[in-house]
């Protein structure tokens, strides 16, 4: 199979990692510093040659799979140079389950409903942003959509209790708006 920029991990091809709602997602905890997430991702994941800073205070960088350096797998938000946010590739990033719900690569109505249900079974919120994403603050979780072709799939945007106030709020919310803007890789 040729990677394009709209190729699709197959689910037995991606890391397998745990959301621990605004404590960890996988090897990544949110408050480490940068050298810890580069020790954390190590083995697995390839950090970008540069950073981008958001308004000056929030930088990020993007990780890739050593087979593919030209389509990141995630990216990493650091406020105060701590790791406060993780959004992952739905077309090559690690599936990221919370509890048995798989979050990465999913039809995003078919995720939503089961979002719906999960958080409702579990008495958490379940909020919508400007541009209808679902997520939920006591979760710290954003369920974005990414472009896979002609077809979208779910991006979970993971955040730390400092960002999860409002995460889901494109005006308000702390993700920066990058994040918000269709992702073309």
């Amino acid at each position: 199979m040729v990677d394009t920029w709209w190729t699709v991990a197959e689910e037995d091809d991606r890391l397998r990692w745990r959301l621990d709602p605004r404590v960890s997602v996988g090897p990544l905890r949110f408050g480490m510093g940068y050298e810890d997430v580069l020790e954390a991702l190590d083995g697995f994941l390839e950090p970008s040659s540069r950073s981008t800073s958001h308004y000056g205070r929030v930088l990020s960088d993007d990780f890739f799979l050593p087979q593919s350096s030209n389509h990141p797998a995630l990216t990493a938000y650091y406020d105060a140079e701590r790791l406060v946010c993780v959004a992952v590739n739905a077309l090559r990033g690690p599936q990221v389950t919370l509890e048995a719900l798989s979050l990465v690569g999913r039809v995003p109505s078919e995720l939503e409903a089961d979002f719906a249900g999960y958080t409702s079974t579990r008495g958490y919120d379940l909020t919508y942003g400007q541009f209808g994403d679902p997520g939920s603050q006591a979760l710290g979780v954003v369920l974005r959509a990414q472009r896979a072709g002609d077809v979208v799939l779910s991006r979970p945007v993971l955040v730390a209790p400092s960002w999860a106030e409002r995460c889901v709020d494109v005006s308000e919310g702390r993700i920066p708006d990058a994040e918000w803007r269709d992702r073309h890789w």
